[in-house]
């Protein structure tokens, strides 16, 4: 039996305490989100739109069909069977450092998923990623969204409400309905490029993309390891990326 784990796989991909800063860590403890601004290379941000443009060319009406994501959205799923690139989003340190500090010592990717809001679409209820509430740090799901376009006012940038994730309450015990403004809650807003991390238990919700353009983003979640993936990894992983990645990278996609 092997003796390799998630603390190995992190050591091998360099995640050490000083990949976020104190500061960021208090952020994401007390406010449940963190953003990392401009923190994708420009041509690892090209290469993204241009990856996920042309997949959604090729697949056409099946685009996403791996994890159905709602009316309102282009949609693509399983993306790190479709190009090499993908790999930095479950490999980036920071990301990472956030997944150990939210999930503790043992955790696995749950999916990494596109969504491109469209015009006119985007508005949800407040939630969070899990059935209910939790206890102050007995978190299953973190989330970081990868912005491949800017996140505005106006586009239909993600609200969150700080500090919900530790409140032991969910929003329909603050809300009558769960698609009104919160009191509290804040947008997302960042440029493109940039990488906003946040707890998923925190409240959140997409909102109202009121422009004439599409609003893009790519969501990589990582979940605890005795959590079901929502994407079986070791179902659908192809053998010739298994054969490329790492023993830290199998590791960390439990295959």
């Amino acid at each position: 039996m092997s003796t390799y784990r998630t603390a190995d796989a992190l050591a091998d991909l360099d995640v050490t305490e000083d990949s976020l800063t104190p500061e960021q860590r208090k952020q994401l403890d007390d406010d449940g989100y963190l953003p990392l601004i401009n923190h994708m290379p420009d041509d690892l941000l090209q290469a993204f739109r241009e990856r996920t443009d042309e997949l959604l060319e090729s697949e056409g009406s099946a685009a996403g069909h791996e994890v159905p994501q709602g009316a309102g959205v282009a949609a693509l799923a399983d993306l790190l069977n479709k190009g090499e690139m993908f790999e930095r989003c479950y490999t980036d340190p920071a990301v990472l450092s956030a997944a150990r500090q939210v999930l503790g010592e043992e955790f696995r990717v749950n999916s990494l998923n596109y969504r491109s809001t469209l015009p006119g679409q985007g508005q949800q209820g407040l939630h969070g990623d899990w059935g209910g509430p939790v206890q102050d740090g007995d978190f299953h799901i973190l989330n970081s969204m990868w912005l491949l376009d800017d996140f505005t006012e106006d586009n239909g940038a993600t609200r969150i409400v700080p500090g919900t994730h530790r409140s032991g309450r969910w929003p329909t015990d603050d809300l009558e309905r769960t698609t009104d403004d919160h009191p509290d809650q804040i947008l997302a807003l960042a440029p493109a490029g940039s990488v906003i991390i946040f707890n998923a238990h925190v409240w959140h919700g997409g909102t109202l993309n009121r422009t004439a353009q599409r609003r893009r983003g790519m969501t990589m979640s990582f979940c605890r390891r005795d959590e079901p993936q929502q994407l079986n990894q070791a179902e659908y992983l192809r053998k010739s990326v298994y054969d490329r990645i790492s023993p830290a990278q199998r590791h960390l996609l439990d295959v």
